[in-house]
């Protein structure tokens, strides 16, 4: 039998207890392809057919080389088997509750990795310094003259959704999105800026092993780095030498940045996004790794910030109100590259560490 991942995701401050209860328990054998992986039982055999002709269309959609009984592909497979499993938990409250707008998990193209894998290529944020507490609006005039509905996108201020890969470097994707629509707020065009710039030259972090967001914007407000266009200087997928400009190129550097803690505030945090831009938050996503639409409401604690995201907008017109983020992982991932968080609860830790550039 295979081992449980529960002590594994334990470990890496995954989701907590009870959510994890009976995620990755195994009752497949390791051994032997697809075939060999049939139950006896006429129900099981159907059902491992489907799985079996799923995963096929999955190596098919994403372009996987997995060669047919090797042993690479019975591992995937056995993972693969898992991330279904995992997925049809967590649609079991959304079902059981009867909650249309509540988030939806299943395959997409994360579901032959494993939950450590994921975790240590794709999670690779973190905050660096204690962030000042903001007290929430209360009782005040101000809280009631913001609209129902805001995001920036629809100012045209928000840059496509782009694509880390496997570079580990959120946190720069994030704080660069931040910026562009910082400088474009201001007036000027909207300008698609290199990520790879921060990657290579911001010594304070690590490239695309890790990095944070408030030691990224530290880096940039002290050195008043301007960042060049992306066409000038691509993005690669992995950690180079820095390239240096002329002061006379183009570039956008940023005038200072807040950093605040905005839990039990959430008011506060959609005032600041209207007045400031787009918002640079490190979350909690674990949970993450599945999604494929509609409201995160469960299965993601505040716990352990691991991932770098921006906030363009909020949404309080439905039953559920919700964060509109914007992520770093292609537009295939959820809501064409976007995941939507219910505000209220710090769902998520999107609250807890939040950071914007000042023009």
């Amino acid at each position: 039998m295979l081992g449980c991942y529960v002590c594994c995701l334990a470990a890496l401050c995954f989701y907590t207890a009870a959510a994890l209860a009976g995620f990755y328990k195994e009752k497949i054998s390791s051994e032997g392809g697809v075939d060999s992986l049939h139950p006896s039982s006429a129900s099981g055999n159907y059902r491992s057919a489907l799985h079996s002709s799923a995963f096929l269309a999955f190596i098919r959609k994403y372009g996987r080389r997995y060669k047919a009984g090797s042993l690479m592909f019975q591992e995937r497979y056995q993972i693969f088997l898992k991330s279904i499993e995992r997925q049809k938990y967590l649609n079991t409250t959304a079902f059981s509750a009867n909650l249309t707008s509540a988030a939806r998990y299943g395959i997409n193209q994360f579901s032959d990795l494993s939950a450590e894998e994921f975790f240590n290529t794709y999670l690779r944020s973190f905050p660096t310094s204690n962030y000042t507490s903001n007290k929430p609006l209360k009782n005040s005039t101000q809280q009631y003259l913001l609209p129902l509905r805001f995001d920036w996108r629809d100012k045209n201020f928000v840059t496509p959704v782009k694509n880390q890969l496997s570079c580990g470097a959120c946190w720069a994707f994030s704080v660069v999105g931040a910026v562009e629509s910082a400088y474009a707020i201001k007036g000027h065009t909207l300008e698609e800026l290199s990520v790879q710039q921060v990657i290579d030259c911001s010594y304070l972090d690590s490239g695309c092993n890790g990095g944070s967001t408030d030691s990224a914007l530290k880096w940039l407000n002290q050195t008043k780095t301007k960042l060049v266009r992306a066409s000038e200087y691509n993005f690669k997928a992995q950690t180079g030498f820095c390239h240096y400009f002329p002061k006379t190129d183009f570039g956008v550097s940023i005038n200072g940045y807040k950093t605040q803690d905005f839990s039990g505030g959430e008011e506060s945090m959609m005032k600041k996004l209207i007045h400031l831009g787009p918002l640079v938050v490190i979350v909690n996503a674990i949970s993450w790794q599945d999604y494929l639409g509609g409201i995160i409401q469960h299965h993601c604690s505040s716990g352990t910030p691991n991932h770098a995201v921006l906030v363009t907008g909020y949404d309080k017109t439905g039953d559920t109100p919700y964060w509109i983020v914007k992520n770093s992982w292609g537009t295939s991932w959820g809501a064409d590259g976007y995941v939507f968080i219910k505000m209220g609860g710090n769902i998520c830790g999107i609250a807890d560490f939040v950071a914007v550039p000042l023009m």
